[in-house]
């Protein structure tokens, strides 16, 4: 067979033995101890290969507005005023040029696959999910972009919204998110979104219970309308930051709940750290959910960047190694396993939570990133920024490597 490039000496998992990878026809041909050929060649030396990190909760439409909306109060109500008042004056071509921005952050960091939400209502209308949907065509050559739209604004309380969500499912976003802590109507607003999609049929991803009172909340009834539709493994949560108040005993329960409704959890730790907790002014709590817990119970569970340089998040570069650390740090993990878990949801858990398959292997298409390190752990514990990365076989990115003049 012949070949388009070799990648020698790759080390595709923990304490595996590096191998040679031979892509043909922009595809894994071969994966073997030793391949020989004629063609271009790059060298591994060793370190780790895989597919690619995939970023599963990311808002492309509101990312880098820090000089158009302030939230000085750093508070959730503070910055859904901030960010509704800025949509306003979001123009297709603006959005698309903001995103466009961090999509040149996350490629160079060795993302390529994403699913964005893109708020849908009466006042910025579609404008949002068309820029999206530019994007997701201009940057097919890096990386691969699933839509998801929702009303951040509410849904039953916000006349027209629904109209505009299913113009845009019919137009091809490709999955349905809620807000129902948003809406006057939650348990409505939960069972409208669940209709939708199952007339689309597509796929649910809700914001959920963005607070720390363990007194109500809304994951109860997500769950109950999963099993009843029949949308296990075809559901994921979002923030959920009352878990990380749960005493074990309740939060137990939780993940014996959501594991068997087979809802998967994303976690957002730069945006719940930040928002949460306000009202406090000494021990503070973090706000972030134990997901290393529901991990190891076998739930789906990711870590995703959620905003970039907004109201919500006033900080960000795109990196997922970088946000499995700051959860790592925040969940108190050192152990190897523990760093493991953690770049498993920011790879292997995403890929299968967007519905791909996260492994490297023969036949799958050549999307391969290369990191500095020799292992998962060591990726998230020294935040080992990428080498390169592929698309199809060819070239998405190259980082050159750091030089030290000694004397």
């Amino acid at each position: 067979m012949s070949l388009d490039l070799i990648i020698r000496k790759a080390r595709l998992a923990d304490g595996a033995e590096p191998v040679d990878l031979g892509i043909a026809g922009g595809r894994i041909a071969r994966i073997a101890p030793c391949i020989e050929g004629e063609a271009e060649v790059r060298e591994a030396q060793g370190r780790l290969l895989i597919r690619g990190f995939a970023d599963s909760h990311l808002h492309l439409d509101k990312a880098c507005l820090l000089d158009r909306a302030a939230n000085p109060e750093g508070t959730l109500k503070g910055a859904i005023a901030a960010v509704s008042a800025a949509k306003k004056g979001f123009t297709e071509d603006d959005v698309y040029a903001r995103g466009a921005r961090v999509l040149d952050k996350a490629v160079a960091e060795g993302t390529n696959l994403i699913r964005t939400q893109v708020e849908i209502d009466p006042v910025v209308g579609l404008a949002g999910f068309r820029a999206v949907q530019r994007l997701k065509r201009d940057y097919a050559w890096a990386l691969d972009l699933q839509i998801c739209v929702f009303p951040q604004e509410g849904l039953l309380n916000y006349p027209g919204t629904e109209e505009l969500l299913r113009q845009a499912l019919d137009e091809g976003a490709d999955l349905l998110g809620g807000c129902p802590y948003t809406d006057s109507d939650p348990a409505g607003h939960v069972a409208r979104v669940f209709q939708m999609a199952r007339e689309y049929d597509v796929d649910l991803d809700f914001h959920l219970d963005f607070d720390l009172d363990t007194t109500w909340r809304h994951l109860d009834e997500v769950a109950r309308q999963t099993v009843a539709h029949g949308y296990q493994d075809r559901v994921a949560i979002g923030h959920v930051t009352k878990l990380s108040m749960l005493p074990p005993g309740p939060l137990a329960d939780t993940i014996a709940l959501m594991k068997d409704a087979g809802i998967a959890l994303t976690v957002l730790p730069a945006t719940d750290l930040f928002m949460t907790g306000r009202d406090h002014d000494h021990a503070v709590p973090r706000g972030v959910a134990p997901a290393h817990l529901f991990h190891r119970a076998g739930v789906c569970c990711t870590v995703a960047s959620n905003n970039v340089l907004n109201p919500f998040t006033p900080y960000g570069d795109a990196s997922l190694p970088r946000m499995a650390n700051l959860f790592a740090n925040v969940a108190q993990l050192g152990a190897p396993e523990d760093l493991a878990r953690s770049f498993a949801m920011i790879t292997a858990d995403p890929y299968r939570l967007l519905g791909r398959g996260g492994a490297v292997a023969e036949g799958q298409a050549a999307d391969l990133v290369l990191l500095p390190v020799g292992s998962a752990g060591a990726a998230v514990a020294e935040i080992g920024r990428p080498l390169w990365g592929l698309k199809d076989g060819r070239p998405s990115f190259e980082r050159a490597e750091t030089r030290l003049f000694r004397p």
